[in-house]
């Protein structure tokens, strides 16, 4: 690891002041303590906003839900009215990592995850998202059993967030701010896919700081799940996501958002499943359609053709589970 300075602040303001060439946010750090120890990034100066109250809280209003960018994984999972009205979200917070983590890792860096690849993280390999000196992507012929199955032609990385999965279902939205003031942007203009750019991976840029996000009242009838699927029943990165958000006249949908999360570089919305299960009575039999429909556009690689059919398990459970005909499945992670 590479030496730094250190500032701790205690406003935004400060922060903000203390941004520039070769500096970088710190809040939690779990991710970035990670690439720095792997030497993938070397800042020389960690900006701490630990310390920086009014990025703090959760108020729940008429209008939606407003969530400073440190409220911890723990805190989102553990609040009552998250629980009842974004139950995806409490889903997503609340199964992430270990409790150990949970208690650490905010909200803001959980959706600023770099990716999950290991020759991306590895030092060993000149990866062309590092360094744009490769031509190629090493997982396309590598290995790439745990790699992207969608959008995967110019880049096979998996984003990890999974809170920005229900957020992009919720339609939710991201406050930055920097010296020049604020703005706020569309989770589903959040993430950028690698082939608009391989260098930048969210639309945030030099000199702003996640302040807040946002996330609408849902509408009457709405109900929503998260479940996550991997190798081992605790502590594991996951293999396939999805978080499903209905709302429903009874058994009938009348809209429907399904988002899968480490299917594709970026978390993305699924409109071929929505399509499917909008207008119709939710049961077992349209649930597999829009979970067979969500894979449609599936290219999987070399070893991870097995993603498809444990993306549609995802899918048509956390489908059921919305819509509270079925119980979270025992065999979901975390």
């Amino acid at each position: 690891m590479n030496k730094f300075a250190f500032v701790d602040c205690v406003t935004v303001d400060e922060a903000l002041g203390q941004l520039g060439e070769g500096a970088t946010i710190k809040a939690g750090g779990i991710d970035l303590i990670d690439l720095m120890k792997d030497e993938i990034v070397s800042p020389s100066k960690l900006v701490n906003i630990r310390n920086v109250d009014s990025l703090r809280g959760i108020t729940v209003t008429q209008d939606g839900l407003r969530l400073g960018p440190l409220s911890t994984l723990s805190e989102i999972a553990a609040h009552a009215q998250i629980q009842k009205t974004y139950t995806a979200l409490s889903d997503a917070a609340g199964h992430a990592a270990t409790p150990q983590v949970r208690n650490m890792a905010t909200l803001g860096g959980n959706i600023m995850q770099r990716p999950r690849c290991w020759y991306f993280r590895s030092t060993d390999f000149d990866c062309k998202k590092k360094s744009g000196a490769s031509d190629d992507c090493h997982a396309h012929t590598g290995e790439n059993q745990y790699h992207a199955i969608i959008n995967n032609d110019v880049c096979a990385m998996v984003h990890p967030s999974s809170t920005a999965v229900p957020l992009l279902a919720m339609n939710a939205q991201v406050e930055l701010t920097s010296k020049r003031g604020k703005r706020t942007v569309a989770m589903t203009d959040f993430y950028v896919p690698p082939e608009k750019s391989l260098t930048n991976e969210t639309i945030v840029q030099p000199g702003e700081i996640i302040t807040a996000v946002f996330v609408p009242t849902p509408d009457p009838g709405t109900r929503s799940a998260y479940q996550k699927y991997g190798e081992k029943e605790s502590f594991d990165w996951p293999l396939a996501d999805a978080g499903v958000v209905l709302v429903m006249d009874g058994n009938q949908c009348r809209k429907a958002s399904i988002v899968l999360g480490v299917a594709a570089p970026t978390p993305i919305r699924s409109a071929a499943a929505e399509a499917v299960l909008t207008g119709k009575t939710i049961d077992e039999a349209t649930a597999r359609a829009a979970a067979a429909a969500a894979m449609q556009s599936a290219t999987p690689l070399s070893q991870n053709g097995f993603k498809t059919q444990l993306f549609q398990t995802a899918i048509y459970r956390t489908v059921l589970l919305a819509a509270g005909q079925m119980q979270r499945d025992p065999s979901a992670i975390g």
